[in-house]
């Protein structure tokens, strides 16, 4: 098999969590098919640009997350989201602490942060830990952790106000937590 064909199927088993990434942000089929494509095109026009310096994967997704930035910031004010449940995100968020605001759990011990982000199916849980969170708050947890955009960025694009992102992040970052404790580090203790 030529390294031609080996980069190919590596592309092409990639596109769907590229694709459901893409969506996650964009939340616009066309939009995120464009910006897979357009990803997958800069690695396929220039293949000896990767330079191993990380994962091919995270090379790649790197590549589409300043598509996905582009299309954000060419696409001017988007529509509003539906508004999510917020008391029952509340009630959620409530029934993790006691009375006096300390949490019923404390966090498991994490080994060693560095070797647990390098295990491959670390990221397969944490994708399946960020599609159970509302798709708001999942959104705007990936702009700023993922995409690296600023608060006003955020804001701007999203129609937020400053507290109601940080309330935002506060929720996905516990919600994260809290799946990722049960899902991976429980299974890998």
């Amino acid at each position: 098999m030529t390294s031609e064909q080996n980069l190919h199927q590596q592309l092409e088993a990639m596109r769907p969590a590229l694709l459901r990434f893409a969506l996650l942000q964009l939340r616009n089929d066309t939009q995120a098919e464009d910006a897979v494509q357009d990803a997958l095109l800069a690695v396929l026009e220039k293949p000896g640009s990767f330079a191993g310096k990380s994962s091919f994967r995270t090379y790649v997704i790197g590549i589409l997350k300043y598509k996905i930035i582009d299309i954000l910031r060419s696409s001017g004010k988007e529509k509003q989201l539906p508004c999510e449940d917020d008391a029952a995100e509340s009630d959620l968020i409530d029934s993790l602490f006691n009375a006096n605001g300390h949490t019923l759990e404390t966090a498991r011990a994490w080994a060693e942060p560095d070797t647990e982000l390098e295990q491959k199916d670390f990221f397969r849980v944490l994708e399946v830990c960020l599609e159970k969170l509302p798709a708001k708050t999942a959104r705007v947890f990936m702009m700023r952790e993922w995409l690296d955009l600023d608060t006003e960025e955020i804001c701007k694009e999203l129609d937020l106000s400053t507290s109601n992102l940080w309330v935002l992040l506060y929720r996905a970052r516990l919600r994260l937590r809290e799946c990722l404790d049960l899902n991976w580090f429980a299974s890998n203790v």
